[in-house]
C-alpha cells in the first residue's frame, strides 16, 4: 500500500465527464469593466440612452402638443371627432410596443430594434422604442447595482419630461407666432420634432460600442402564448377527478415546456393580472392633450406679462414632473419612511390614482364655472334678441302683443343693447311685431323668427325714415376659442374683405351683413379691402381669443373709410391659470403612479421577459386611450359631467386595485436571479453538464 497516496478532499465536486479527451481551453483575458460616469456605478452608456430618450420624447410630445388644435383649426373637425382621433393615435402608439417587444426579445435584440426599426421608421418606431429603451437602460447595470438602477428609472423619466417640457412650450409658439402662407405654421411645428428624431438616431448610434447588449432569447412571445395555451388545453383534457392535482394551473404545461419557462410565465401572469385595472388611470392622464386643451381654448390666456396659448398649458405637466420627482424621492418618500410607514409600490400607485380623481373633480368645477359665463341655450319656443342702432339718432323699440318692452329707454345712435333679451313665442315659428319710435313719428315692422335661435335687429336710416333688418346669429360664434368677426356694410357698393390667404368676406351694399368668420387672435392694423376698382385698408385693432366682434364699415368725409368696432361676445374672464390646481394634482399622481410602475415592471419581470412586461405596461396606456375614445363618441354628456364620470370610475378602479395589491406578494430581484441561475442537466455535444454541488464524505 502506498503510504504517499494522494489525499482526497472532504468536499468532492462533480466534474464534467467526457467520452473523448477534451483539450484545455485557453484562458481568456480578464473582462474590461465598462466605462462609468465620473467613477460612479452608473455606466457611461446610459448617458447616450437618456439623451436619445430626451430627443425622441421631444419629437413625440412636440407633435402631440399641437395635434388637437391642428384637427380643430386646420382640418375643421368638431371637438368629439378631434378628441377621438387624438386618442386613437395615442392608443396605436401604445399598442405597437407589444410587437416591438416581441421582435426585441425574440430575434434582433433591444439595440437593433432601437437603431434599425425604432428610429428609422418613426411611424412604427414608437412601438420599437417604448418597450425597449427603458429595459435596455436597465440591462446596462450589474445586479449588485440595483439601487443605481432604481434611480436610473427616475432619471430616465426626468429625460422624458424634459423633452416634453421644452417641446410643449416651443411647438405651440412655432405654430401660433410664426405664419406660413398667412396661416398658423403647422409644417414648422411638425418639422422640428422630426429633426429631433434624426438627432436621436445619431446620438444613440454614437454609444453603440459601449452598450451591454444581451442577446435575444428566442421567440419569447410565441413561447409564452403556446405555454399558456397548452396549460389551459391540458387542464381541460384532464378535468376528471382521477387526474393529479397541480399546485398552479400553469403547472399543466410542465409536461411539454421547460420548468424555467413555466416559472417565468407564472411571474409574468401574476403581474399582468395586477395590470387589469390600470388603463383607467391613463384614460384620465392623457386627456391633458385633448379635453383639457379644449377647456383652455375657452379661457383667458392673458397672464399680463405673457399670453399663453391653449396648447401651451400642457407644459405644466412636464415642468411639474421635473419638480416633483426629486421632491418625492428626496423628501416625501424619506419622510414617510422615517414615520415608520411602509410605502410599497402598490400603495404609491393607489395614491396616484386618488390624486388623479381629485384632479378631474377640480376640472369639473372649472368647467361648471366656464359654462356659467356662457350664454344660455334657447328653448324650442324661445329666442334671444339684441338691437343694434345704426341710425343717426336714438330709437325706442318695443314688441307689440307681448306686453313687454325690450328697453326702458331708447337705443342711442351706433349703440346696441347691453345684452340679449329672451322672448317667449307662442309657436316654434312666429312673426314678431315691433314698434319703432324715431324722432316725431312711429314705424311698425314685422320679422319672422324661429325658436332656439339668436337674432340681431339692425336699425338704420336718416331723419326722414327708419328701416330694420333681422339677422340670425350663429349659436357658437367663438367655436373652440377662436375669434369671430362679421361686418355690416353701410356703403352703397359691395366690399370684399381679405382677412387671410383663404379668408375672404363679400359684404353686399346698403347695410348688407356678412356671416361670422373665425380668425386667429392677434393684431389686424391694415386689413385689405376692395370696393369695385378702389382698394383701401381697415384697422381692426387687436382681436382677442374667445371674443366675437361686429365691425360697421363707414365712409366719413374727414376720416375716410373706417371700421366701427363693438363686441358681440366679450372675452372670457376666467383666467387659464385656474387650470393650475388640476395640473398639479394629476402630475403628482403621475409621478407616484408612472415612475413607480416603470421600476415595478422591471423589478418583477424575469430577464427573458423584461421587454414583454414593459410593453404590457405600455399596453395599459393604449387601452386607457380607447376608453376615452368610446366615452367621447357615445356618452353624450356635457363636459363637466364627463369629468365627474371619469373621476368616479377611477375611484372605483382604485378600490379594486388596492384589494388586488393587498394579496399580491412582490418578487424580490435576488429571488428571480437565483431561480434563473439554477440549471437542469443538459447535454452539449459530447459534454454532460451537471449542477454543481458540494458533498461531504
Amino acid at each position: 500500500m502506498n503510504t504517499f497516496q494522494k489525499k482526497e478532499s472532504k468536499e468532492t465536486l462533480f466534474s464534467p465527464v467526457s467520452i473523448e479527451e477534451v483539450p484545455p481551453r485557453p484562458t481568456s483575458p480578464p473582462k474590461k469593466p465598462p466605462p462609468t460616469i465620473c467613477g460612479s456605478n452608473y455606466p457611461l452608456s446610459i448617458a447616450f440612452i437618456v439623451v436619445n430618450e430626451f430627443c425622441e420624447r421631444f419629437s413625440y410630445y412636440g407633435m402631440k402638443a399641437v395635434l388637437t388644435l391642428y384637427f380643430l383649426y386646420f382640418l375643421h373637425w368638431n371637438e368629439d371627432t378631434a378628441t377621438s382621433v387624438y386618442h386613437a393615435f395615442s392608443s396605436l402608439c401604445y399598442f405597437t410596443p407589444i410587437l416591438g417587444a416581441a421582435i426585441a426579445d425574440s430575434w434582433l435584440g433591444k439595440f437593433k430594434v432601437l437603431a434599425v426599426i425604432g428610429l428609422s421608421l418613426i411611424a412604427l418606431g414608437t412601438g420599437g422604442i417604448k418597450p425597449c429603451v427603458a429595459a435596455f437602460g436597465g440591462d446596462q447595470f450589474e445586479e449588485q447595482h440595483a439601487e443605481e438602477r432604481t434611480r436610473y428609472f427616475s432619471v430616465f423619466y426626468l429625460s422624458i419630461n424634459a423633452g416634453s417640457l421644452i417641446s410643449t412650450f416651443i411647438t405651440p409658439m412655432l405654430r401660433g407666432d410664426i405664419k406660413c402662407f398667412g396661416e398658423d405654421c403647422y409644417s414648422l411645428a411638425f418639422g422640428v420634432p422630426g429633426l429631433l428624431m434624426v438627432i436621436a438616431l445619431v446620438v444613440f448610434t454614437m454609444g453603440s460600442k459601449m452598450y451591454k447588449k444581451p442577446p435575444p432569447e428566442g421567440n419569447i412571445v410565441s413561447q409564452v402564448v403556446k405555454c399558456i395555451w397548452f396549460a389551459v388545453s391540458n387542464r381541460f383534457k384532464n378535468r376528471s377527478e382521477d387526474a393529479p392535482k397541480r399546485e398552479h394551473w400553469l403547472d399543466w404545461a410542465a409536461e411539454k415546456y421547460p420548468k424555467q419557462l413555466v416559472m417565468d410565465v407564472k411571474a409574468l401572469t401574476r403581474v399582468l393580472f395586477l395590470y387589469i385595472p390600470l388603463p383607467m388611470f391613463w384614460a384620465l392622464l392623457d386627456q391633458q392633450g385633448s379635453r383639457w386643451t379644449l377647456q383652455a381654448t375657452r379661457m383667458d390666456g392673458n397672464l399680463g406679462f405673457f399670453i399663453l396659448q391653449p396648447d401651451q398649458m400642457q407644459v405644466l405637466n412636464p415642468f411639474l414632473v421635473l419638480v416633483f420627482i426629486p421632491l418625492f424621492d428626496l423628501g416625501v418618500y424619506r419622510l414617510i419612511s422615517k414615520c415608520g410607514i411602509k410605502f410599497s409600490s402598490i400603495r404609491k400607485m393607489a395614491v396616484g390614482m386618488i390624486l388623479a380623481c381629485l384632479a378631474f373633480a377640480v376640472a369639473a368645477m372649472v368647467e361648471i364655472k366656464i359654462d356659467g359665463m356662457t350664454p344660455p341655450q334657447a328653448g324650442p319656443q324661445e329666442v334671444f334678441l339684441q338691437v343694434l342702432n345704426l341710425a343717426d339718432d336714438g330709437v325706442n323699440v318695443a314688441t307689440v302683443g307681448n306686453n313687454n318692452s325690450l328697453l326702458d329707454q331708447s337705443v342711442k345712435s351706433f349703440q346696441k343693447t347691453p345684452h340679449y333679451s329672451k322672448l317667449h313665442l307662442n309657436t316654434q315659428i312666429q312673426d314678431l311685431h315691433f314698434h319703432l319710435k324715431y324722432h316725431n313719428f312711429s314705424v311698425y315692422a314685422e320679422h319672422s323668427v324661429e325658436g332656439k335661435n339668436w337674432y340681431t335687429l339692425i336699425l338704420y336710416g336718416n331723419r326722414k325714415n327708419i328701416s330694420s333688418i333681422m339677422v340670425k346669429d350663429e349659436e357658437n360664434k367663438t367655436r373652440h376659442g377662436m375669434t369671430a368677426v362679421r361686418f355690416v356694410n353701410t356703403l352703397n357698393k359691395e366690399v370684399n374683405i381679405f382677412l387671410g390667404k383663404e379668408t375672404t368676406l363679400n359684404v353686399r351694399e346698403a347695410y348688407g351683413v356678412s356671416a361670422y368668420r373665425t380668425v386667429e387672435k392677434g393684431e389686424y392694423p391694415a386689413v385689405h379691402c376692395r370696393m369695385e376698382n378702389k382698394d383701401f385698408n381697415l384697422n381692426l385693432g387687436r382681436l382677442n381669443t374667445g371674443a366675437a366682434y361686429l365691425f360697421v364699415i363707414t365712409n366719413n368725409t374727414n376720416q375716410g373709410f373706417k371700421a366701427w368696432k363693438m363686441e358681440d361676445i366679450t372675452v372670457s374672464k376666467i383666467s387659464i391659470a385656474w387650470q393650475l390646481p388640476q395640473y398639479a394634482l394629476v402630475t403628482a399622481g403621475e409621478v407616484m403612479f408612472s415612475v413607480t410602475g416603470l421600476e415595478f415592471s422591471y423589478a418583477q419581470a424575469p430577464s427573458s421577459m423584461k421587454s414583454v412586461l414593459q410593453a404590457a405596461w405600455l399596453l395599459t396606456v393604449a387601452f386607457g386611450n380607447i376608453i376615452v375614445l368610446i366615452v367621447a363618441q357615445f356618452s353624450g354628456l356635457v363636459q363637466w359631467a364627463e369629468f365627474i364620470l371619469f373621476s368616479c370610475l377611477l375611484l372605483v378602479v382604485c378600490l379594486i386595485f388596492s384589494v388586488m395589491g393587498y394579496y399580491y406578494v412582490p418578487v424580490k430581484p435576488e429571488d428571480i436571479q437565483g431561480l434563473e441561475e439554477k440549471q437542469v442537466p443538459r447535454i452539449n455535444g459530447n459534454m454532460i453538464n451537471l449542477e454543481t454541488k458540494k458533498t461531504k464524505l
